[in-house]
């Protein structure tokens, strides 16, 4: 296969994957966050609290020097969303694009991941995002054990904040450091695990799925399927409609 042929074949297949994932926006007119998600119980006080306390996190975050990438960093990444979100999407760390802004998934593996949370019939502020690290490694390179070590305590007290009913882990990395399991993501996605936010709170069950950067390296039709698959048993599990 000559050069043109493969760069025509490799657009080919970016644009089918989108369409793909918009093909399953919901249709007609659009349904706000009351309508689409079961608001979880509590009074604006105790979501404002919430939102004051993930705050504080973050401005923690920006300010954290405990490991090396405190120092290489652009900006930290503590993450975004709804601090009452009934699920919580998490990655591994930041890329180029979130380090020059600040937000988690905002590169072209998040406008992908925009696309399968539209296509689920919900909108990224009915959701929390963040990833196992607050700041990008050089060359985006795999997280080092003692930068996990140092950062995952923001993550944990994160999590504890939302309480959310699912998290969606977002590739290998994330989902083995959240379980702590060397298992593959092959053997995790597709079901659900069991994540434990603490001593005396109840599991919060776990969803391992494909990263969006790894769709945008290895597409096929049948990965795009297994996290779309994957994607319905979370909206079945929360009682939310699955879009057709």
């Amino acid at each position: 296969m000559g050069k043109d042929a493969k760069i025509s074949k490799v657009v080919r297949q970016h644009l089918e994957m989108e369409q793909f994932f918009s093909g399953f926006a919901v249709k007609g007119k659009s349904q706000g966050p009351q309508e689409q998600t079961k608001q979880k119980q509590g009074d604006t006080m105790a979501v404002t609290e919430k939102t004051k306390e993930l705050e504080k996190i973050a401005e923690q975050t920006r300010q954290c020097r405990l490991c090396d990438l405190g120092s290489l960093r652009t900006n930290a990444v503590p993450g975004e969303g709804s601090s009452n979100a009934r699920i919580v999407f998490i990655g591994e760390a930041p890329g180029a694009e979130e380090d020059a802004q600040g937000r988690p998934f905002v590169g072209r593996a998040g406008q992908l991941l925009d696309k399968i949370i539209i296509a689920c019939g919900l909108n990224r502020s009915d959701i929390y995002i963040g990833n196992i690290l607050k700041c990008r490694p050089p060359e985006n390179r795999d997280p080092r054990a003692e930068e996990v070590i140092s950062c995952l305590p923001y993550l944990q007290r994160q999590i504890e904040i939302i309480e959310p009913e699912i998290i969606v882990a977002l590739g290998a990395h994330a989902a083995r450091t959240l379980l702590d399991t060397t298992k593959s993501i092959g053997q995790l996605r597709g079901h659900f695990e069991e994540y434990y936010a603490g001593i005396g709170r109840p599991p919060i069950k776990l969803m391992a799925t494909y990263h969006p950067a790894y769709l945008l390296r290895n597409y096929s039709q049948e990965n795009r399927k297994r996290v779309w698959e994957d994607m319905k048993k979370v909206l079945a599990e929360l009682d939310l409609p699955v879009p057709k």
